[in-house]
């Protein structure tokens, strides 16, 4: 056995220090804080690092960019439109997207070209991949684009041709 073998009896217990109970024990007068200072006085804030600048403030915040202006599709590929034209006929808006679950409510909708399409299909959409419109005319199928809700620049409610207004004064 080998002294950093040894350890208490099971079930034993110590009783803790018990420190700042007046001068004549121990632990008394300064509780073993030393004398004077930030650390005796017990109000060292949660994070202080001694006047270091604190972590919480070192780590860089706000860092990337969103795009106010970014314009998010909900891809429908062409397997699918496949297998709703034998459902509900030629005809297909994003309107019956959403009631048949292909995307949300008040989504913008863009045609993909992932999978092959055998049926003929009128479908009205927001955008379409260039191979998407190719496989759909292939197919005796036509896409007709429906137009975004703001100017072709992105900005919404601002007319394209009157461009930055504060830039004009």
């Amino acid at each position: 056995m080998k002294v950093h073998d040894l350890k208490p009896a099971e079930g034993s217990t110590k009783k803790a220090k018990r420190v700042g109970r007046g001068t004549g024990g121990k632990g008394g007068k300064t509780a073993g804080r030393g004398t004077k200072g930030q650390r005796a006085r017990n109000t060292v804030a949660r994070g202080f690092e001694g006047g270091q600048m604190p972590l919480k403030q070192r780590v860089p915040k706000l860092k990337g960019f969103n795009n106010p202006f970014r314009v998010e599709y909900q891809a429908v590929n062409l397997h699918a439109l496949n297998d709703l034209v034998e459902k509900v006929g030629p005809d297909i808006t994003p309107e019956m997207l959403v009631v048949h679950g292909l995307v949300r409510k008040g989504a913008f909708v863009k045609i993909l070209a992932r999978g092959e399409i055998s049926a003929k299909v009128n479908i009205s959409a927001h955008g379409a991949s260039k191979a998407a419109v190719a496989a759909i005319e292939a197919a005796g199928g036509s896409v007709t684009m429906i137009t975004l809700p703001f100017n072709e620049e992105g900005k919404a409610g601002r007319p394209a041709s009157q461009g930055n207004q504060f830039m004009n004064r």
